[in-house]
């Protein structure tokens, strides 16, 4: 698929003040501030060994850091804004200290958490409710004036597996999007990235579905963020663990990179970017 067959679409980002080209697919590095996330290679609780993982994120060409205070897994433990808030703070500020050119994306479906890490440091909010959560999020991030992922789910991290029922599962996040980005827009959001929620309130077949229908996102002509990154719905097809899922979360990207995903959420960044760099070689 030749890379302008979108061209259409907005493929520029502002990021702090940094225009970032997502024509060239890029990748996120996930880096979780919590206890429990279901991939334990993920989980770092401490300043050094988030800065270790930050480093080599970005060394490995990460283009953002997706930071995550909050699990959100399924039946994942509630936790108060404070507590989250707590936990992103200090990893925000020693990263914008260590590494200033690092582009910050903060997992939070609270306006409130969100404002605070982008006065942090930060510079982009990731809501997995896509405002459903918190009423306040759409006009934070519109006062904020950063770029805000738009992610489908329904229901919330604790009840969300008992919310995966779908007539038609593509037509219902396409009309979520529209309605979303359209209220967004009205708002005065400038930069808005979609993310079908691979996994949130959704079924291994519903979140197939979304994969295989993906570029037909494309007519709302927004970035698209694909993060399937060992996630339940790979390993449990091939009968493995998240530990093991790294050649099937490859497999999968690349496919997403096929259907225009501008944007890799990713644990492992090296084998990411090694896809993009392949399927770019065969465009």
């Amino acid at each position: 698929m030749a890379k302008d067959t979108f061209f259409h679409k907005k493929v520029t980002l502002n990021a702090g003040g940094k225009l970032i080209d997502l024509s060239s697919p890029k990748v996120m590095g996930i880096i979780n501030l919590t206890p429990d996330s279901f991939y334990a290679g993920s989980r770092k609780q401490d300043v050094e060994a988030v800065l270790a993982q930050a480093g080599k994120m970005l060394s490995e060409g990460a283009a953002f850091l997706d930071l995550g205070a909050y699990s959100s897994r399924p039946g994942a433990k509630d936790i108060s804004a404070q507590e989250e808030t707590d936990r992103l703070i200090p990893a925000i500020e020693a990263i914008t200290a260590i590494f200033p050119d690092a582009v910050l994306s903060i997992d939070t479906f609270r306006a409130r958490v969100a404002e605070a890490a982008i006065k942090a440091g930060a510079h982009i909010v990731n809501d997995i409710s896509g405002g459903e959560l918190d009423p306040d999020m759409f006009a934070t991030v519109a006062k904020l004036q950063v770029p805000y992922i738009l992610m489908h789910m329904k229901g919330t991290p604790q009840n969300m597996v008992q919310q995966a029922e779908y007539e038609d599962v593509f037509a219902e996040v396409f009309d979520y999007f529209n309605t979303k980005y359209h209220q967004l827009l009205k708002l005065g959001v400038k930069d808005v990235i979609l993310d079908p929620g691979y996994g949130f309130a959704k079924k291994a077949m519903h979140s197939y579905e979304l994969i295989k229908r993906l570029q037909d996102f494309n007519v709302l002509q927004l970035p698209l963020l694909v993060g399937i990154s060992r996630k339940r719905m790979i390993y449990n097809e091939l009968g493995t663990t998240a530990e093991d899922a790294l050649n099937g979360t490859t497999a999968l990207n690349t496919i997403a990179l096929t259907k225009g995903a501008n944007i890799l959420r990713v644990h492992d960044v090296k084998e990411a970017l090694e896809a993009v760099k392949i399927w770019e070689m065969s465009n």
